[in-house]
């Protein structure tokens, strides 16, 4: 079928399938036709407050209902939703508000932002004054689907502005997610995967079991309870699952999942082969894409058993490029930074907002990410330039050697940085989330099973703090900063 707008996908569902299950967030279940009025009397309510068409409306709120239809309100009226986390420092926040220039802000205490409209979590929150009426609105189309944050590998907080409108084919399938498809979201709506995933399993006619954070028992207990079909996870919410015990993990049904989507991280090859071992390659994938959607790749479980360690090709229509520092052409097999054009052009799918893209002067685009291809053009990614560690001359990438660690049974989670050297440049340090104690050189005897000496860590320093959020992201340039800024470290 043609286009529609997201708002009139919403009250199409409504209409065919009133009673459906939509959205499930714990032990509340919404229903088609509910979520259809509850976002029909939250967009009058963002009217009277002055949002209209193209406005940008900021969303402080945690995973919930709430935040679902604040988001589905937005596209009633045809403004731009741009989600942010609800604990984000006020710094930081107030850096992001003032790059998305809001009408309205949802999620902060009245009088927050001087000259905006505030509105405080819960109120009007989940449809607000039932007298307000709940029929449906005018048709609207928001001229950018979204606006998402992103604080990149530099830290500094920036917007990515889709330069798609607010329309969608409800009948077309998204990565696997087609209409009726039960799946679950574990992630953080903040974040494109997470936003995206419930946005099209929404208008398509889906049900969203939505997490309000993840935990892995949790999420194995919803996939069985709620059949779920489709999922998309990063890699520390894998591995978050696979270091529960085997006798936990394997107790549960998941005989109706359909597609395990791994994305937002390059997924270590060990995690990625337990995955496919448990659960068969033909539902374990992944892909590799940024929010700016200049291109991305996808791959099979059964392809990547050919191909251990790639992310796929590129996927929709896009190519690839890999370029050395001089901006030539590489040959498959050698590093350098991983360029994309998407089949409509350069700008044609987002801009910024607070930063710069980089692209070559024929437009072709990167996202900072280090890899290779091969002969067949299946993309392998090594790291990000900015975080690339140069130590006594030799390259080392800090992915790598944290897939190494993360084998480490002991091991949630870890961060490796480069830190200023005399002799070496830069050495190596790794910091590691632990699961009760773990001893260094026990570790150091498990690296060097796995990689060269040069890649081993020169120090160590273990923490029980979650190194990354609940999306897979870390900010390693943070973390260097903050260890710069402190004596005491191992040498």
């Amino acid at each position: 079928m043609a286009e529609i707008s997201f708002g009139r996908a919403l009250g199409r569902v409504a209409e065919r399938e009133p009673d459906r299950r939509s959205l499930i967030v714990e032990d509340r279940v919404v229903r088609a036709a509910e979520l259809e009025a509850a976002a029909n009397r939250l967009a009058r309510a963002y009217r009277e407050l002055g949002v209209g068409v193209g406005d940008r409306v900021t969303i402080a709120l945690p995973n919930g209902v709430e935040h679902v239809l604040a988001c589905l309100a937005c596209w009633k009226l045809g403004a731009v939703p741009n989600p942010i986390s609800a604990q984000l420092p006020e710094r930081e926040r107030r850096e992001l508000v003032a790059l998305a220039d809001p009408k309205l802000v949802v999620g902060v205490p009245e009088g927050s932002y001087p000259g905006r409209r505030c509105l405080p979590e819960g109120r009007e929150g989940l449809g607000g004054d039932p007298s307000r009426s709940a029929e449906p609105l005018p048709d609207r189309v928001s001229p950018h689907a979204q606006a998402l944050p992103s604080g990149g590998s530099t830290g500094r907080p920036k917007l990515i502005l889709d330069a798609r409108p607010g329309v969608l084919d409800p009948e077309q399938p998204f990565y696997g997610i087609r209409a009726g498809s039960r799946v679950l979201v574990p992630g953080p709506l903040f974040h494109a995967g997470p936003f995206l995933n419930t946005r099209h399993a929404l208008l398509r006619g889906g049900t969203v079991v939505l997490m309000r954070r993840f935990d892995p028992l949790r999420a194995l207990e919803l996939l069985e309870t709620h059949r779920i079909e489709w999922v998309n996870m990063v890699p520390t919410m894998l591995q978050r699952i696979w270091r529960l015990p085997r006798e936990v993990r394997e107790r549960f049904d998941l005989g109706s999942l359909e597609r395990l989507m791994v994305s937002g991280a390059a997924c270590p090859v060990w995690l990625k082969r337990a995955f496919i071992d448990w659960l068969g390659p033909e539902r374990v994938w992944e892909a590799y894409g940024g929010s700016e959607r200049i291109g991305g790749t996808v791959i099979s479980g059964t392809e990547w058993l050919e191909r251990p360690g790639s992310v796929g090709r590129p996927s929709d229509g896009g190519r690839v490029r890999i370029l050395d520092a001089e901006g030539r052409d590489l040959p498959p097999g050698e590093v350098g930074e991983v360029y994309f054009r998407p089949p409509a052009g350069p700008g044609s799918t987002y801009r910024y907002i607070g930063a710069e893209g980089k692209a070559t002067p024929d437009g072709w685009e990167t996202l900072g990410d280090l890899g290779w291809v091969d002969s067949d053009g299946y993309l392998y990614l090594a790291d990000r330039r900015t975080d690339l560690i140069v130590t006594g001359g030799e390259n080392v990438y800090p992915a790598e050697v944290e897939a190494a660690i993360d084998e480490h049974p002991a091991v949630l989670s870890s961060a490796v940085i480069g830190l200023p050297d005399d002799d070496l440049g830069q050495r190596v340090h790794a910091i590691v989330e632990v699961r009760g104690e773990l001893d260094e050189q026990a570790l150091r005897a498990h690296l060097r099973e796995r990689l060269a000496r040069i890649k081993i860590p020169r120090s160590f320093e273990f923490t029980d703090r979650p190194l990354r959020d609940d999306a897979g992201k870390v900010r390693r340039s943070a973390l260097r900063e903050a260890r710069l800024g402190r004596t005491g470290l191992p040498g």
